[in-house]
């Protein structure tokens, strides 16, 4: 697939992408130096090794045991980035059907929720967002580690509740890692339901931008290509909501 002038320009074409199009794919190349001009990101291989450290999520209504995660809230405003005491997520059924309706307790997110890299990869969405949105000064920010699994038996969901909205303004979902799984193809569609576009996070730092509001996203399930090996897609995944009366609670599966 050609790459779009999203995936290739600075920040303004990516601005200009969200704006016109409800979502980007951004892949990893483009993607490194726009995370890096928001700070530094040297404790990057610590951060990554950190989702081999995720706890069973517990509230899968489906039954599955093939999704693992950590989260944490912090605020983005003009006094920077800041990481707020633990608390729950909370979705309601409107947003998600399979697990919504109650507040769920994640295991937090480690010592690497404050290092360099969580830190850069917040300022670059408070840049972006906030130039899409200017009239939000401050923003409720929730960021969440998944590791879905794929195993011989049973195919891994990254988005188990299907296409859907999260309830949010904008969503990143950058990849950290993908090992032995085929498949994982996220897909856009219109609020009508017409397919706008798809693409699959296959490197470190390919990265899909959302504006929530605009457009449904979905990810296809994956499995494993070597059914002997370990097989997992390991994704951050950051939403960023006005913090305002009127805008509505939301979040991601």
């Amino acid at each position: 697939m050609p790459m779009s002038e999203a995936q290739l320009a600075p920040v303004d074409s990516l601005q200009s992408a969200i704006a016109g199009n409800g979502f980007a794919f951004v892949a990893a190349a483009a993607m490194q130096p726009l995370l890096a001009a928001s700070g530094p990101l040297s404790d990057w291989d610590a951060f990554a090794a950190s989702w081999d450290d995720l706890a069973l999520d517990t509230y899968m209504a489906d039954g599955g045991r093939y999704r693992w995660r950590r989260h944490a809230v912090y605020t983005a405003g003009d006094e920077g980035i800041v990481r707020m005491p633990h608390q729950p997520h909370y979705q309601s059924r409107d947003y998600n059907s399979l697990n919504g309706g109650i507040a769920r307790w994640f295991e937090p997110i480690t010592a690497v929720g404050d290092g360099t890299s969580m830190q850069t990869i917040l300022r670059f969405c408070q840049r972006l967002f906030g130039s899409l949105m200017s009239s939000s000064l401050r923003w409720h920010v929730e960021v969440h580690q998944f590791r879905i699994e794929a195993r011989p038996d049973v195919k891994g969901l990254p988005t188990p509740e299907g296409l859907h909205r999260d309830g949010v303004d904008y969503v990143l979902v950058l990849l950290i890692n993908r090992r032995n799984i085929g498949s994982g193809t996220t897909t856009i569609h219109a609020l009508d339901g017409r397919p706008l576009g798809a693409f699959t996070l296959t490197d470190p730092c390919d990265a899909a931008l959302v504006d929530d509001a605009r457009v449904f996203h979905g990810v296809t399930p994956v499995e494993p290509v070597n059914p002997l090996l370990p097989a997992f897609r390991d994704v951050l995944v950051v939403t960023f909501r006005s913090d305002t009366p009127s805008t509505q609670t939301g979040g991601t599966a």
